[in-house]
Parts: structure tokens; sequence; C-alpha cells
């Protein structure tokens, strides 16, 4: 027995699937797996199929024609063809987290294209025409790819654009992973956070002392549910800051988003207080609402935080509104403020 993939398109009308399938089962073709792809020209079926030794490509084709199909691409299959292809495209997604530079390698694999070109100017819209598809690339220009057969379908392109937003997505994540180096020497890992760092967010929340949670929280510290929300809240972000040497989360401050006014947070585990993480976590959560348009950013915090009133004047020149306990600190953002490791200006 021998490994084929077939394509043929049938006419998207019931029964039609089963004659082309009944057709190869005559020749003794046993079908692995078969996805459909919906065209405007009619279903195309896609057939990963084992058959006997003897059969040739003539015999293939003479018999998926006699099932009714037409525009018909044979060709022998290799066993990495036994997994299907959401498994492969989930798979190359989880490779591109790692690696988001293999993007250009990911699409041919997933496409089995012949060629692949990388353009600085793309030559066309995105989209795809027969043999010929283009993507554009997260970081500027687009991929190219051609095969000689077959031509590309709708489901083809979804998955490749998918798999171009996962790039997308993995390069802006490793983009923002920044190196804190403080005064005493010490390194720091500072990036942004997701739901995969709950438990060793929900450990930094057990080493803070009672004060130090008050002051953070002012009404108590959240349960985890609240939590996990909190490390990716919509519109906004959490920065973590990781000490390297210990591989643990020692630091994070959030900015949530209310309109074009952001609130920010901040926590720090008790000894690594008054060392300058705070006042770095701020400027960058500063420059995240510089560039996503907020208007202002807001600190609430009490009123005897005199170490977090500190951070904040710092940062830049700000309104100071009083409530009773609380004290809530408005910083202006849209283009009034330029943020670098050293200061404001």
């Amino acid at each position: 027995m021998a490994l084929w993939r077939i394509r043929a398109t049938v006419d998207d009308r019931p029964g039609y699937l089963s004659v082309l399938t009944a057709s190869l089962a005559l020749r003794s073709v046993n079908i692995l797996a078969v996805h459909v792809h919906t065209t405007e020209a009619g279903a195309v079926d896609d057939f990963l199929v084992d058959a006997p030794d003897s059969m040739s490509e003539s015999d293939m084709l003479a018999a998926v024609e006699r099932g009714r199909g037409r525009d018909a691409f044979v060709a022998r299959a290799e066993a990495q063809g036994l997994a299907d292809q959401p498994t492969r495209a989930l798979a190359l997604a989880g490779r591109l987290v790692h690696d988001p530079d293999s993007l250009g390698e990911a699409l041919v694999t997933l496409l089995d294209s012949d060629e692949v070109r990388w353009r600085a100017e793309p030559q066309g819209a995105p989209g795809f025409d027969g043999t010929r598809m283009t993507l554009l690339d997260p970081v500027g220009g687009a991929y190219e790819l051609r095969r000689r057969a077959p031509e590309f379908t709708p489901a083809e392109y979804a998955r490749a654009q998918a798999l171009v937003e996962v790039s997308g997505a993995a390069l802006r994540q490793h983009a923002e992973h920044a190196t804190l180096l403080l005064p005493d020497g010490a390194e720091l890992l500072v990036r942004p956070a997701g739901t995969d760092d709950t438990d060793a967010v929900l450990d930094l929340h057990r080493r803070a002392s009672a004060a130090t949670l008050q002051r953070r929280y002012l009404g108590g510290a959240p349960a985890s549910p609240r939590l996990r929300r909190l490390l990716e809240p919509a519109g906004g972000v959490t920065l973590l800051a990781v000490d390297l040497h210990a591989d643990r989360v020692i630091a994070m401050a959030s900015l949530l988003a209310e309109g074009d006014l952001g609130e920010v947070a901040l926590l720090v585990e008790d000894g690594w207080q008054r060392r300058g993480i705070g006042t770095a976590l701020l400027r960058r959560l500063l420059a995240y609402a510089q560039r996503s348009g907020f208007a202002a950013v807001v600190a609430h915090t009490g009123a005897d935080n005199v170490a977090m009133l500190r951070t904040l004047r710092r940062i830049g020149p700000g309104r100071t509104d009083r409530d009773g306990p609380m004290t809530s600190v408005t910083l202006p953002v849209a283009g009034k403020v330029r943020v670098t490791d050293g200061a404001t200006a």
C-alpha cells in the first residue's frame, strides 16, 4: 500500500462526495483523512488515502473522474501527511510562539509551497489567486508563496493568515521584553504578563506583607479569579519584573483602561522596594498609554503612601486630588510624555 494525496472539486450538492468516495473504494483505496474546502466553484475535497501499490497516477485520476471529480490533483504523500491540517497548523503556531522569525518556513510547511519570497514592497493586495498567495509580514513587507498545484483555497488562506497573526503577536511580545539593570547591579527582566503567570503572581502576593497589599489594593488583595483577569486586562497591560537569578516575579504594574483614561497600580515585593523598580515600571506603563492613545493616567493610593506619591512625582507633573484617606494623581499622556530609561523629558 502507498500514501497518496488527492484534491478534486465536486458539485456542492447532497451525495456528490459519497459518489467520489465510492469510486475510490471500488479500487480498494482507503481514505485516511478528508477535508472539505468550500469555494465558488464547488466543494474542493482534499483526501489523504492509502492505495494498492499497483495503482498509478493515471489510475488514481481515472477513479476520481469516474466519481464525478474534476480539476483533479494527485501526488504521492509522505507519512507526515497523516497529521491532519488543523493539527499541523496548531503545531506550527506553537513553534511560532517560541520562534516568530520562522514565519516563512512555517507558511511553506503549512501550504506545501514550492516557493516563498519576502518582498519589501508587496506586489498587489493580500489574498490569493490560483497558485499564488500574498500575506503581509507583521514587521513590514509581505510573503509571496507559490506552488505548481493544486490551487489555493479560502480555507488555506484563512489558516495562513491565522499563522501570520500568531507570529505578529509573538513578535510584539518579544519586543516588549526588556532587561532592567538596577543601580545596585541587580538585573531584572521586564515583560508583559499572561495567564500562565498566575501561580508566580500568587506567590508574589503570598510573600508581600499585609501593609504592602493594603497600599496596593486599598480594599484588600483580590481573589485568584480576579487576579487572573488582571494579568491580561482588556485594553490595557500588566507588566511583571522577574528576578533572573531566582526566576521569580518580584513586582507587577497594571494599566487598566477606562475610556481614554488609564488607571495605574503597582505592587513591589517588600525586599525590593525603594530600589527604583516602581519608577521604571510606571514609566513603561506611560509609554504604553501614549502608544495606545490614552489622554491621561490616574493612580489611586492612600494619602499616607509617601513612597507611591514620591514615585508619581518623579514621573512628571500632574493633578493631585484628595478625598479623605485616598489621594488620586492624574498625569497627562497624549503628546506630552516622552519616556526614556533615565528620565521623562
